[in-house]
């Protein structure tokens, strides 16, 4: 099909799950070199129509073509491309477009830091200069808290209950730390420190029921731990004397992996998958103290993240992709998606946990990237401010993304999707 000017058109239907922006049922021919900006204002023409001068403000639309892939071209091209004729009638679905970050802090520290993950108010860093602090999400520096002899490179929240936290820190110093936080003295304490690893620990997950945790070292070994810390010692204070603490072993060891464990996530409280430097994720299980599966890669995996949305993996390597697999399938080591866009080794990986499609990356190329799974020739949003490599990212938190660097910072954007849902919530 030709228009007047020679081009030619494809006829497509429009299909929404958002129904407040939903356009008549009708067969539109377009020309088939369309782009998503001029598909954001056809469907724009048709809402000021259809609701009678009632839509004002132009929405910013993403478009997925047969309900797989994001348009991120003209649409002659997709077709081409994914070998679809421009006979067919092409289905096309749109939806608003998930709304850009926003850069609110960026979190001063003395040196790298290489491990960041926040909860509904506070924000937990570690740092290369043996240390971790305390922030609240708005930026106020609370506490600087010594204890570890080398750069700490994990941390993670086990609880917030009232006016008390627990949280783990983990260092190149081979030990895993256990801290209770008073809140209203703003105090912590060492309550165990956890001794086992013959290398630094690299990565730190905590149980669903929050009754264990797990480290990944550079000894290749799993390892896992109570979170009891049971009987407290006396004389909190903010310099926590870590001689005095007591002494915790590990409950199981794993062994498997051949290099460094980079990445430790629970699946539920039996189930945990690794990634490791030796190219390969297992997915272990504890009733059985075992490997229960292996998903082989050929590149040594730097950092993984596991969805207890969409039940898929992503992966961070060296070669400047990120890959999705999915653990559940018998061909598990098949490379779902490929995604493109990192100009350096990419050393962090989280999925969000409220977006099912969203996942948050960041680089040694300066730079975090906001995808969505459907999009893999290109991230949502680039979010920029560090000024030297990014170390860790985190979006546990789903109202703000978090990142950590070499530039001894650490930059909070915002979403501003999670802070509509919550407003909105809260006028209820």
């Amino acid at each position: 099909m030709e228009s007047e000017n020679g081009e030619s058109q494809v006829q497509i239907h429009l299909k929404t799950k958002q129904q407040h922006y939903a356009v008549p049922d009708v067969p539109y021919s377009i020309e088939a070199s369309v782009t998503t900006s001029e598909l954001t204002t056809f469907v724009n023409t048709l809402l000021e129509q259809s609701l009678s001068g009632d839509h004002k403000t132009p929405i910013e639309f993403d478009f997925l073509v047969f309900g797989i892939e994001y348009l991120r071209g003209r649409l002659c091209d997709h077709l081409r491309e994914k070998s679809i004729s421009f006979e067919d009638a092409i289905e096309i679905e749109y939806l608003e477009r998930f709304p850009a970050p926003e850069p609110q802090d960026c979190l001063l520290h003395d040196d790298w830091v290489s491990a960041v993950e926040a909860n509904d108010k506070w924000i937990l860093t570690g740092c290369y200069d043996n240390t971790i602090n305390l922030w609240t999400n708005k930026g106020a520096h609370i506490l600087t808290i010594p204890g570890h002899t080398m750069p700490v490179k994990a941390v993670t929240w086990v609880s917030l209950d009232g006016d008390k936290g627990k949280f783990i820190s983990c260092s190149q110093d081979q030990t895993a730390m256990l801290w209770d936080w008073s809140i209203e003295n703003n105090s912590v304490e060492c309550i165990s420190v956890c001794k086992g690893h013959e290398r630094g620990i690299d990565c730190v997950g905590v149980s669903p029921n929050r009754k264990r945790f797990a480290t990944g070292s550079w000894d290749t070994m799993l390892k896992i731990w109570s979170t009891d810390s049971g009987e407290t010692i006396a004389g909190t204070s903010k310099r926590s004397k870590t001689e005095d603490s007591s002494v915790k072993t590990p409950q199981i060891t794993l062994q498997g992996h051949r290099e460094c464990i980079s990445a430790v996530q629970w699946m539920d409280d039996e189930t945990l998958i690794t990634s490791s430097w030796d190219h390969t994720m297992k997915v272990w299980d504890l009733s059985l103290e075992g490997i229960k599966t292996e998903i082989s890669t050929n590149k040594s995996i730097f950092d993984a993240s596991y969805s207890h949305l969409c039940r898929l993996i992503i992966t961070a390597s060296a070669d400047k992709n990120l890959r999705l697999y999915d653990p559940r399938i018998n061909q598990s080591s098949v490379v779902r998606n490929t995604y493109l866009g990192h100009q350096q080794w990419i050393q962090t990986v989280m999925w969000s946990t409220t977006e099912e499609y969203l996942f948050v990356s960041g680089s040694y190329d300066h730079q975090n990237k906001l995808w969505d799974i459907r999009s893999p020739k290109a991230p949502l949003y680039d979010l920029i401010g560090h000024g030297d490599k990014v170390l860790d990212i985190d979006w546990s938190n789903p109202k703000y993304i978090v990142s950590g660097g070499a530039d001894n910072t650490v930059r909070v954007y915002k979403s501003r999707k999670a802070l509509i849902k919550a407003d909105h919530s809260d006028s209820n």
